[in-house]
Parts: structure tokens; sequence; C-alpha cells
């Protein structure tokens, strides 16, 4: 008997992943597309692709799915194809192929966005679709695949950097899984080239470093036309973010470095919800691609990962060299480099960092706790917002605070919620002092008034402040004691010449500015943040 035909069903609309074109847009998009029959069968891109295309379907029916050939959606007349990696310029993270014959449009990327500049419901529309589809892959675990043990720090490094950045991915256990164990011993790969990163089948990467990953995932953007560029800004949180959307639509050539994942701390906050004009709140990740978007969209030149070690030159032209030796020339540099986390100096801890101690609290990490125990150190906002989300998997959080109250560092708003979450259990005026398991942590040991507690934990996620990430500064740029960067008028020692006064977020080197977190004075919050780089985008424009 012939086997029943597989039958395929449009996706639903889930969270506005899958909209469908109204006939007035698919009228502006037929004015400027090419119409392309396909039959069943034909692929429109594979994994790996680098699509410069719209792909709208007329007629027909269109299948996405992974490498895994699991369906990820099915498009029928009126969706449009693609997800996060069409605005970006990046890979595509999954296959389309055409399941019934009819007709597929065809619009040149750039002609879209001149439409939407006119219509900026339907960028809002292609931006949440492109986003959220990009989470459904996050959920499945698609797109490559990371072979290595949960106990080795290269693969922690690996997948922190694809996590940082939101890319979609698999993580396979070594110590877990005896196929892929067997694998790699059949390939005699030896240790020291373990982790492997696979995609498709001609990609196997060993130990790679962030760098070639990235490479690989479109994160990295080709050097500049110019070997003098306007404007180089040093890390991608908000504030440099900003600074380069402003430049960028300015006209001005910027180059953007960021050394781990755009978005900076803020796009590791699970929920940001004091932020002007987002009433519901924003994740922290779905702002940085948001802006992330728009910046690439300006022109913005967005490398990751690029690290900056040597700022040198002078006005009108600076040089700044990076830890792999790679140099940017440029006119003005902001420094946006943010903070890094601090860790705890607790000997116990060292055996776990690679498997059990974070620093983040994203989905990802999530889905490494669900229906275990957890504990949070920290007694200020992002502390708490990682115990709000951590309790939604977890089945107990810790919330271990050094303070006498929720109220001394957190929110108000945030601290009633998080008192009132029962799968929280808060313990003020503690602290860590010791933690102890098999290769994984399996208890943390707290103490408060000289008693001392053991509680269970699988994870431990560390919350407690961070450092202005100015180390690389140190002789290049006026610095206070605590390393935080001197900006104004009191961080000249002359002056900066041309007969003007030094701007409000200029340092003591005449056209390099200092915006965000590592300048001294700082207000530590995101609008702050993206005030400072749209000022410092100001006084680029006035030099």
């Amino acid at each position: 008997m012939t086997p029943e035909p597989l039958r395929l069903t449009e996706s639903p609309n889930v969270d506005g992943a899958f909209p469908r074109l109204d006939e007035r847009r698919l009228t502006q998009l037929q004015a400027v597309g090419q119409p392309r029959p396909v039959q069943a069968g034909d692929v429109l891109y594979h994994a790996g692709d680098i699509t410069s295309d719209f792909l709208v379907i007329e007629h027909g029916l269109v299948v996405v799915r992974d490498e895994d050939d699991r369906v990820v959606g099915v498009h029928g007349p009126g969706r449009f194809l693609g997800e996060l990696s069409l605005l970006t310029g990046g890979p595509s993270l999954v296959s389309a192929v055409v399941a019934e014959a009819g007709t597929v449009l065809a619009v040149p990327v750039g002609k879209v966005h001149d439409l939407v500049a006119h219509d900026p419901d339907f960028g809002d529309m292609i931006l949440r679709a492109c986003l959220q589809r990009r989470s459904v892959l996050i959920g499945l675990g698609t797109g490559p695949r990371i072979l290595g043990s949960r106990f080795s720090a290269d693969t922690r490094r690996l997948r922190d950097f694809v996590s940082r950045n939101r890319i979609p991915h698999r993580f396979i256990d070594l110590d877990r899984d005896d196929e892929a164990e067997a694998l790699v011993r059949t390939l005699a790969i030896p240790p020291e080239q373990l982790p492997v990163v696979i995609w498709g089948v001609h990609t196997v990467m060993r130990n790679p470093s962030n760098a070639e990953v990235a490479q690989l995932l479109g994160l990295r953007s080709p050097k500049p036309a110019h070997d003098l560029v306007d404007l180089l800004v040093v890390g991608a949180g908000p504030a440099g973010l900003a600074a380069a959307v402003y430049c960028a639509s300015e006209g001005l050539s910027t180059v953007v470095w960021e050394a781990v994942a755009a978005g900076g701390q803020a796009g590791t906050s699970t929920r940001i919800e004091n932020y002007l004009g987002f009433p519901a709140g924003i994740s922290g990740a779905e702002l940085a691609e948001r802006a992330r978007v728009q910046a690439d969209r300006f022109g913005a030149a967005i490398t990751v990962p690029a690290v900056a070690a040597n700022l040198d030159g002078g006005p009108g032209h600076y040089i700044i060299t990076a830890e792999d030796g790679e140099n940017v020339q440029a006119r003005s540099v902001i420094l946006a480099g943010g903070a890094r986390y601090r860790r705890l100096n607790l000997a116990d801890l060292k055996p776990f960092e690679a498997t059990s101690v974070y620093y983040t609290a994203t989905p990802f990490e999530a889905q490494l706790c669900v229906k275990t125990p957890v504990a949070v150190i920290g007694g200020g906002n992002s502390a708490g917002q990682a115990a709000m989300f951590l309790a939604q998997t977890a089945e107990r959080v810790h919330l271990i605070v050094r303070e006498d109250s929720l109220d001394v560092n957190m929110s108000r708003y945030l601290a009633d919620r998080v008192a009132h979450t029962p799968t929280i259990q808060v313990h003020t005026h503690t602290t860590l002092a010791g933690a102890a398991g098999d290769h994984e942590l399996q208890t943390v040991t707290v103490s408060r008034n000289g008693t001392q507690q053991s509680l269970p934990a699988s994870a431990l996620f560390v919350f407690i402040g961070a450092d202005p990430n100015t180390t690389w500064l140190a002789g290049a740029v006026g610095l206070d004691p605590h390393g935080f960067v001197r900006t104004g008028e009191p961080a000249f020692a002359q002056d900066p010449g041309n007969g003007r006064r030094p701007f409000l977020l200029e340092t003591d080197r005449p056209a390099v500015f200092a915006v965000g977190d590592l300048r001294r004075g700082a207000t530590r919050r995101i609008a702050s943040a993206v005030g400072d780089g749209a000022m410092a985008a100001r006084f680029v424009h006035e030099l």
C-alpha cells in the first residue's frame, strides 16, 4: 500500500512570528521585486547561505527546516521568509524548500529598506517577526553543533560566546552522549582539539577561537573601505550603539568594535522595565538586537569579537590596535567599553567555574537549570531580575543578599516582586562561605550572623557589581583612582586646541570621548548610557 503523503499546514502566527502581508504591501513589493516560478523540491536557500533577497510567497507552499530536518515553519501565500540574519547580513541558520509549486517574489533587501522608511508599521512587523523567529530557533537548538565536555573551559568559552550573541546552537555533551564520544574517538580527535564546532556537511572546526566562530556566523564586518574612518566606537553596549546609530545616520564612516556581544551587560538582562517608552518592559537581548539592526541599516560596521589593546596617535589620526593585531585609524574615538563583572574570590568555587558558575541569566542558562535548585548572589537589580527569570523554570531560587534588606540596592517594584514570588527564598544579611560538589556544583554554604547553612544548588549566578573595563587604557587617557575615565574640563591638563573648550564627555586626549559605565560620574541606567552616546555623537559632529 502506498503511504499517505505528509500533509503540511501553515504554522500559526504565534507572537507575530509568521504574519501575512496585506494586499497593499504585496502590491508595493511586486512593484520592486522579481517573480520566480518554483517547483516542489526546489531549495530556495540552504543553511549557511547569505541571502540578499526578501522572499515573499505569492502562490504555493514553502517549508523551513533545520539541519536535523525538523520543520521550523510552513508558509503559504502572503508570507515572507527569513529571520534575523536576513536583516544583519549573516548566513541563514535554516533551509527553505518548496513543498507545493507556485511563485516566489524576490525583492532586494535594499528596496525593502526604502519601503519601510515610509511605512514604519511595516518595518516593525518585519523586525518583530525576525526577532520572534530567532527565539524559535534558539528554543529548538538549531544551528551549529558544539561537541565538547561540560568540564572544559574552552567548551564553556564557546557556549558563552554564541549564547551572548543569541546564536541558536546545540550542545552535545561528550560526557553524556556515548555515540558522540565514539565518533570523536573514531575521528581520532585529540583532547586538545576539543570542542568541535560542526555546521552543515562541510564545516568542522577544531577548538576554534571566538573570532573564527564569529567569522563563520557573520558577526565580523568587512574591513573599512578607507584607511581613515571618521569614528571608531570601542564597545557596543547601549552607549556605543547609540553613538554608532547617530553618527552613521549622519553620514560619518563608523566602525564599532565589541569584545563579546552587542548589547553589553544590558544585553544579558531578561527584562528591562524602567526604560522610557517600554511600559511592558523589553528584554536586553531584544533591545540590543533592535539597536544593532538599526546601526547596520545606517552603515555602521560592527565587528565581534574585537578586543581593543592600544590607543595611539593624535587628533585627526588615532590608531587603535586590537589584541589580534588588527588596527583601525580614525579621526575620532568614542570609548564605550562598559564594565566587566566582578568575580567572587572564593577558592571553593574555582573547580566549578567551567560548569556551574554563571555571570548572566539568559534563556540559554535557564535551559540548564530546569526543575533544579539554584543560587543567586547579589542585592541589586541585576540579581533581582535574574532571580525572577530563573524562578520560572528552577525548582527553587536562593537569593543571597549581603545587605539587611532588598530595598538597599534594588528598585522597589522589583524587590516587591521578588518578595512575593513563592519559588524565591531570600537570605538577607548573608554571605557565601563555600561550595561543594562532584565535578558539578551540588551545594553552597552561606553564613549569617556567624551561623553557617548548606543550601542545595546546581548552579550559582553571581551579580556582585562590575568594574570599569579600562585596563587597556592605563597611560592612554586619564583615569581616576578607581579606573574610571575622567572627562570634561577637569580632565584636561592642556587646551584641546583650535581655541575651544573641552567637550563635556571628552577625555584628556582631544577627540577621544568616554561614555556609559566606564565614565567617571556616569549614572548607571540604560537611558543615561543612550544619552551619553547621543551626546558624544553630537560632539564628534562639532569637531
